[in-house]
C-alpha cells in the first residue's frame, strides 16, 4: 500500500503529462509568482496592518513549498540524485534560510520559474500579429521568460546587499529592477552605483551576463521572428498549423499535405 501511494503521489507531483500532474505544478507555479510578488511588495511603505497579512500569507505558502519538497524527497527513487540535481538544490536554498534566521533570499524562489518552461509547450500560442505558430509562440515566450527571470534575480540580489547600506539609492525593488537592466544592457548612467563589495562583485556578474546573454537571446528571437516574415497563411488540416513558408506543399510539423485533411 504505501508502495502504491507513493507512485501515485509520484505520478501527480513529477508527471505534467496528465491534467491532473499539471494543474498541480501550475499550482505552485502560481504560489512561486505569488511569493515573488509579496517580496517586491514588501520592499515598498505599506500599513504595518498589510504587511502583517503579507507575512502570514508567505509563511502558509513557504509551508507549503517545505510540504512539497519532503513530498518530492519521499517518491524520489533516488534520494541522492533528488537532493544534488539543481531543481531540489534551489528548492532547499529557497526554504532553509528562513528556519535558521539567515537574511531573507525569498526572491530565489524565481529561479523555481524554470519549471514553467515543462508547461510552456501544453499551453495554445498563437501569436497571430507576428504570424507566430503555436511552436514559435512558446519559443519566443521561453526567450522572454528566460531574460526576466534572470534579471529579477539580479534584481533581488543587489537590493538585498545593498539596501542595508545605501538605503538612499536602492530604496525598493525597482530601483534594485532599473539598476539590473541598465547594468546587463551595458547602458550604465551612473546614478546608481553600488558601494559595498558584494554589490560591486555583482555589478561585474551582472554585466559579464549581459555581454553573454542577451545578444544570445535576442539573437534567437530576432531569428524566429524573420524566419516567419515571409510564411503566408496556409492553415494545415492535420494539426490546424495556421502559417507555412509561400512554397511549402506539405505541414512542417505533421507532414499533412497542405490544403487537404488528414
Amino acid at each position: 500500500m504505501p508502495d502504491n501511494l507513493r507512485q501515485t503521489i509520484a505520478l501527480y507531483v513529477e508527471d505534467i503529462e496528465s491534467p491532473v500532474g499539471r494543474r498541480i505544478n501550475l499550482l505552485i507555479m502560481g504560489l512561486i509568482l505569488l511569493s515573488s510578488a509579496i517580496f517586491v511588495c514588501e520592499t515598498y511603505p505599506i500599513p504595518p496592518l498589510l504587511r502583517l497579512s503579507l507575512d502570514i500569507i508567505d509563511r502558509i505558502i513557504l509551508i507549503i513549498f517545505v510540504a512539497e519538497y519532503l513530498l518530492r524527497f519521499w517518491v524520489a527513487d533516488s534520494k541522492v540524485n533528488f537532493f544534488f540535481s539543481p531543481v531540489s538544490l534551489i528548492d532547499l536554498i529557497a526554504i532553509v534560510p528562513f528556519f535558521i534566521g539567515v537574511t531573507d533570499i525569498r526572491f530565489i524562489l524565481i529561479f523555481r520559474w524554470f519549471r514553467i518552461l515543462r508547461l510552456i509547450r501544453f499551453l495554445t500560442l498563437k501569436i497571430y500579429v507576428f504570424r507566430l505558430s503555436n511552436q514559435d509562440a512558446i519559443i519566443l515566450a521561453r526567450i522572454l521568460f528566460t531574460l526576466f527571470t534572470i534579471i529579477f534575480v539580479y534584481s533581488g540580489l543587489i537590493y538585498q546587499v545593498e539596501h542595508g547600506i545605501n538605503p538612499q539609492k536602492f530604496k525598493t525593488f525597482l530601483d534594485a529592477f532599473y539598476f539590473a537592466v541598465v547594468t546587463m544592457t551595458t547602458v550604465g548612467f551612473g546614478d546608481l552605483t553600488p558601494i559595498s563589495e558584494g554589490g560591486r562583485l555583482l555589478t561585474v556578474l551582472m554585466i559579464l551576463t549581459g555581454i553573454a546573454l542577451i545578444p544570445w537571446q535576442l539573437g534567437d528571437l530576432v531569428k524566429h521572428l524573420l524566419k516567419t516574415a515571409n510564411q503566408v497563411e496556409k492553415v494545415c488540416g492535420g494539426c490546424g498549423l495556421p502559417f507555412h513558408d509561400s512554397d511549402a506543399q506539405f505541414c512542417k510539423i505533421c507532414g499533412t499535405k497542405l490544403g487537404t485533411a488528414e
